[in-house]
């Protein structure tokens, strides 16, 4: 790992996140939201690969030290989030972002996956005054709800046609429901099933639709942040 841990406050707490500053010293800022297993090393190593492409990148830690390997437990800690101090914790990210010298320019994106990709929109959705764009990757929780018309960042989402845990047509639905208030949402379908991007789970992971959507995430980025 390339980061390092640190701290940032949060709505009067404190919350925990992975830093990775790219190789130039400054860059947009990104915040990497993870999935439910926790702040594990693959999303760590997701950060360190979005500094490397140019991004100051930060991994909240939303469930705060717990992580997981056991699907069960990460569901109970799935369920357990509570939605409004994880809000905070992301505006919080994103001033930290803001207020860093590696920032520059002075924009911040958020990005995240699986229930992280839920979380970004959320964070999009609430937060627009620190947030300039969102990424979501096949994003589901059940206790987050997105108005379309509230969303008033650009969005880039992807989608697993054989993923059975995010109905097609409620993407579809957010989607327009976002470009008919006035936003701006991109989505892209693959066919891969859930958590296709996720390399350290071979049994979903597919080299070629998470190359795409690397790329297609990086033209959007860097569109949207420099």
């Amino acid at each position: 790992m390339g980061g390092a841990m640190v701290s940032f406050p949060a709505n009067g707490r404190s919350c925990d996140g992975y830093l990775a500053l790219p190789p130039s010293g400054h860059g947009p800022g990104l915040i990497v939201i993870q999935e439910w297993w926790g702040l594990v090393d693959h999303i760590k190593a997701v950060a360190d690969r979005f500094a490397a492409a140019g991004f100051v990148a930060l991994a909240p830690d939303l469930y705060h030290g717990e992580k997981t390997t056991s699907p069960d437990a990460a569901g109970k800690l799935f369920m357990a989030l509570n939605i409004g101090a994880a809000g905070d914790d992301l505006r919080g990210a994103a001033i930290f972002l803001h207020d860093h010298a590696a920032v520059a320019p002075q924009k911040v994106g958020v990005l995240g996956f699986c229930m992280g990709g839920q979380l970004a929109l959320l964070g999009a959705q609430e937060h627009p005054d620190v947030l300039d764009a969102a990424v979501d990757f096949y994003g589901i929780h059940p206790n987050v709800a997105v108005d379309p018309a509230l969303m008033k960042v650009p969005v880039l989402g992807h989608f697993g046609l054989r993923d059975k845990s995010v109905p097609l047509d409620a993407m579809h639905a957010l989607r327009d429901g976002i470009n008919a208030a006035g936003g701006k949402m991109e989505a892209h379908e693959y066919d891969a099933g859930h958590a296709f991007f996720n390399d350290t789970r071979p049994q979903l992971f597919d080299a070629a639709c998470a190359q795409l959507a690397w790329d297609r995430t990086l033209t959007f980025l860097r569109n949207q942040l420099w």
